[in-house]
Order: C-alpha cells, then sequence, then structure tokens
C-alpha cells in the first residue's frame, strides 16, 4: 500500500518589517513541533510506518526547516524535490496544482509526502477525501491518506488513514 502524507509547515516567527513572507523562518515553537514529527516519523508505529517517500517541499524558509527538523534522516524520507510552484505567499496554490506536481514526481512504487502552507494542504486534504482535518490542520499537522496501488495520483477518492498533529 502506498500513501501521501499532507503535512502543514511547523509554527514560523511573523515577518519583520523589510522581510519578505519567504523567508520566515521556524520560530521556537515551530521547533518544538518538528521535533515531535520527528519522533512520530522515527516510529514505525506511528508516522513512519507510512513510508518510505518521496517528498515534495515548497521552496519557502520554514517548510524546508519543517522537512529538515522534523524528517530528513528518518526512514519516512527517502528523496526530495524543492518546488517553488507550491509556495502561495506570491499567488493561490491550488489542490490541483500540488496534484500536478506531486504527480510529475510520482515513482508509482513509493508513498509520497508534501510539506506546504495552509490554505492549501487543506484544500488538498478535502480534495482527495471529502475529509477536513480534525483539527483544523494545525501548523504541523501530517495527515495520512490511503492512495491506489501503483497509479499515479489524481485527483479521485481516497482514504483518510490518520492525522498527527503536534501541540
Amino acid at each position: 500500500m502506498r500513501y501521501l502524507t499532507i503535512v502543514r509547515h511547523a509554527k514560523a516567527a511573523t515577518a519583520l518589517p523589510g522581510t519578505s513572507d519567504f523567508d520566515r523562518s521556524l520560530n521556537e515553537r515551530g521547533r518544538t513541533q518538528c521535533a515531535r514529527l520527528r519522533a512520530w516519523a522515527d516510529d514505525p508505529e506511528a508516522l513512519g510506518g507510512f513510508g518510505a517517500c518521496v517528498a515534495l517541499v515548497s521552496a519557502a524558509r520554514r517548510t524546508q526547516q519543517t522537512l529538515e527538523e522534523a524528517f530528513v534522516g528518518t526512514s519516512l524520507v527517502r528523496s526530495v524535490e524543492v518546488s517553488a510552484d507550491i509556495y502561495n505567499g506570491v499567488r493561490d496554490v491550488s489542490a490541483e496544482a500540488i496534484l500536478d506536481a506531486l504527480a510529475r514526481i510520482d515513482p508509482l512504487d513509493q508513498s509520497l509526502m508534501v510539506v506546504a502552507h495552509n490554505p492549501s494542504v487543506l484544500e488538498l486534504l478535502w480534495t482527495l477525501t471529502g475529509e477536513l482535518a480534525p483539527d483544523g490542520f494545525k501548523t504541523a499537522g501530517a495527515y495520512v491518506v490511503a492512495l491506489v496501488g501503483e497509479e499515479r495520483i489524481d485527483q479521485c477518492s481516497y482514504k483518510f488513514v490518520t492525522g498527527f498533529a503536534p501541540d
């Protein structure tokens, strides 16, 4: 069975005057959230049981930091693709745009992960499962969707499996 893990970046600092949204970095709470995600990613009875996967990550600093601090070096993530196209600080990024980007990197024999921004990740979960995250998709939330065999990911109905949301 293959899975898609949809992750919202961890909590980031507020952009200071004169700095860009793209360059916002994780704050202390975000780093703590990443430590909890890493513990789940290292646990084969928790989030770690849904890999190994190819990760698609927004090019924004906070998403890159979330990936690095929570997932790089765990058995959950096998390889990483960075995409400026799924950063929604410049334009609205639809669920369809994320699905297109995932389809381009889908190896068909591994699970997938996307680390991106709200509201895009919430829309993606809704589009694929018809369900919303129970907590409204908090920062650092990770929600798992079961994919269909070795078929390329597409906009169709998938089953919501579980979620992990650190405080």
